[in-house]
């Protein structure tokens, strides 16, 4: 059985500001207009976070657009939006927090055959010279690329 995946957004600016120690997998509780307006494209993810409120996790600030075709059963864009995951994963995650410099932040949104996924990352901030590394050791990669190409 073949696995479809359908990419719908992608939090970009993660992986430039946040070292990922770690990936999840968790499906979403959403209402059904936004499942319309995902299946369109409309989401971001720019500032969004998670946390662990009660033994559940929530996904905050990721912005899903209100359904153009909706009416008064529009969503509000920015609520909080509860993560499905099994309860060890929700222990592991609030352990994990609550380490000093550790959070929890969506990395992929997508249709996994069919079902809206999340992908979250527990993620250590970076410095700014951890930043400034990664950009040098990007362009070294670059400059290598270029001059193996040339021969």
């Amino acid at each position: 059985m073949s696995e479809s995946i359908k990419i719908i957004t992608s939090n970009r600016r993660a992986r430039r500001e946040y070292h990922i120690t770690e990936t999840l997998e968790a499906g979403l509780a959403l209402q059904g207009t936004e499942v319309k307006s995902l299946r369109a494209g409309r989401a971001n993810l720019q500032d969004a976070f998670c946390k662990v409120e009660g033994g559940e996790v929530f996904m905050v600030n990721a912005h899903i657009s209100p359904y153009s075709h909706g009416n008064l059963n529009n969503h509000d864009p920015l609520r909080p939006r509860k993560l499905l995951l099994h309860k060890r994963e929700v222990g592991k995650l609030k352990k994990a927090t609550q380490q000093k410099g550790f959070t929890i932040i969506p990395l992929k949104l997508y249709f996994k055959n069919g079902i809206a996924k999340v992908e979250i990352g527990l993620a250590r901030g970076k410095k700014l010279y951890d930043k400034r590394a990664d950009i040098a050791e990007r362009d070294t990669q670059r400059r290598l690329d270029r001059t193996l190409k040339n021969f």
